[in-house]
């Protein structure tokens, strides 16, 4: 949002390995690390044009969703600790009412528990007069990633007009894709080489499912290829996203800094970082992956970004 010309004011981050990078990246200045549920919204979270929210997503991914059922644990809105997080920003948004709101989550929120959980998100939009606009975006087409995400841009109906909601539109897929060779190092440390054992172990797995008729596997890829969505659980084992070595029994994972630009955090984005801050590594390999695995792709943002950039102009020129 920054590469649009905006500036955040608030910014709330309670996991204390993802808010030493915040602060490697951004400072602390507008950092808050206490549970969101708890602050009073009203006094500690400042008036802003734009809130930008990804509420957890593992309560309403198929993994995620997998994962809590083979543990009996509740998911989507039931889980108690993440699921009801779109209802705090349900909270602020009646409160502080920013005239643009843009969130983001996996695709499958749409068919979670049958709709049913979508129709509730729509269902507290709407209550609250804004006007949403959604759509299911494959950052393939900004990073050689398939990372398909669902966004949500609301409209606060009190303020804009209903031309200006009904002209909002997202953005025009770029036309040349990125391929794996734009981020890939060409000599990468030997640390990020599989080893045999767990080499033989992917292999095995993958075979097993294979003859059960499952899909389930390593992905191997070189440098004329695209990538599957990275995950948070990418510091495992790095089955999603293995490439392919000349002259190599094994293939590798991504190294860290490769993970970063398959984000889509390319140097082009430091610049709008404050001075003396840059997209430095400040906690272990296992929690770098965990945060990119969780995180947006700033391209698809940005080109958001760009529209949301828009319309608030013409709010602001109306009003003065």
């Amino acid at each position: 949002m920054t590469a649009n010309g905006g500036g955040c004011l608030f910014a709330s981050e309670w996991d204390r390995h993802s808010a030493l990078t915040y602060e490697a990246w951004h400072g602390k200045e507008n950092l808050n690390t206490d549970d969101i549920r708890l602050i009073d919204h009203n006094v500690e979270i400042p008036d802003h044009d734009v809130l930008t929210a990804g509420f957890p997503c593992q309560p309403f991914s198929l993994a995620g969703v997998s994962k809590k059922n083979s543990m009996g644990r509740e998911h989507g809105f039931r889980d108690a600790n993440q699921g009801n997080l779109f209802m705090v920003i349900a909270d602020i948004a009646r409160i502080k009412r920013p005239p643009v709101m843009l969130l983001e989550n996996v695709k499958n929120l749409k068919s979670h528990d049958k709709g049913n959980t979508w129709s509730v998100i729509m269902e507290t939009l709407e209550s609250l007069d804004y006007a949403v606009h959604w759509k299911v975006i494959d950052a393939i087409n900004w990073v050689p990633q398939h990372r398909e995400r669902v966004f949500i841009v609301c409209l606060d109906k009190r303020r804009f007009y209903e031309g200006e909601i009904d002209g909002f539109s997202f953005p025009q897929n770029p036309q040349d894709r990125p391929l794996l060779e734009s981020i890939l190092e060409k000599d990468p440390d030997p640390q990020y080489m599989l080893s045999d054992r767990l080499w033989a172990y992917l292999q095995g797995y993958a075979e097993k499912h294979r003859l059960a008729g499952n899909g389930f596997g390593y992905q191997l890829v070189d440098g004329t290829k695209t990538s599957r969505t990275l995950s948070a659980r990418y510091h495992k084992d790095g089955s999603e996203v293995l490439i392919a070595q000349d002259g190599w029994r094994n293939p590798r994972k991504l190294s860290v800094n490769e993970a970063r630009l398959l984000m889509g955090y390319s140097p082009k984005y430091e610049k709008f970082l404050k001075p003396g801050h840059s997209f430095t590594q400040v906690v272990s390999n296992t929690q770098a992956y965990k945060q990119f695995g969780n995180s947006v792709v700033p391209q698809v943002i940005e080109a958001i970004g760009k529209e949301i950039e828009r319309v608030l102009a013409l709010l602001k020129a109306r009003n003065g």
